[in-house]
């Protein structure tokens, strides 16, 4: 709204002394175009420092703009083809990205089958232990069985064996 007042306003004075010429900060078209981002770029870099030159906003002056990184070898290359390189080299990381989270989903799921057939496994295995603890506790009643019954068949034998030689010491008296 301000723009809308004539600078020779009474009650407004003129703030911009410095622009008496008529050019005021509205005029400049730069200055509201660096406030509305053109083109957003994501950075895939996993940095944590923010992107150059997105949100900081351009001057108004005739002078190009200072680049910061690499110089280009070319200075008179078209800002096309250098966009086209830009284009290409996000479809590239893109693609990449997408490779990748393939990549960790194939590896993913291999590492869920491999879970399941080990615990396929386990539960095999801790079966047959099952079994064969089990089977084994059998035979261990099994045997202590057996040697009760020798402990006692012992004793049964020993017997046998006082008593025929008790009779053997004893003649036989059974003549008239």
């Amino acid at each position: 709204m301000l723009s809308a007042l004539p600078a020779s306003y009474p009650l407004l004075g003129n703030p911009f002394s410095s622009f008496d010429a008529g050019f005021t900060p509205w005029d400049c078209s730069d200055l509201f175009s660096a406030f509305k981002p053109t083109k957003t770029i994501n950075s895939s870099s996993g940095s944590d420092e923010p992107p150059e030159n997105h949100d900081k906003p351009k001057l108004c002056s005739d002078e190009p703009p200072k680049k910061r990184g690499k110089p280009k070898p070319d200075s008179n290359r078209p800002s096309s083809i250098v966009d086209e390189r830009k284009r290409k080299r996000m479809i590239s990381n893109r693609e990449s990205a997408r490779r990748s989270r393939m990549r960790k989903q194939k590896h993913l799921e291999n590492l869920r089958n491999q879970v399941n057939r080990f615990r396929i496994q386990n539960r095999e295995l801790n079966n047959r232990l099952q079994f064969l603890l089990h089977h084994c506790n059998r035979v261990r009643t099994e045997n202590d069985w057996l040697r009760s019954e020798l402990t006692v068949l012992r004793q049964k034998l020993s017997n046998i064996s006082q008593i025929l030689v008790f009779q053997q010491q004893q003649p036989f008296s059974f003549s008239t």
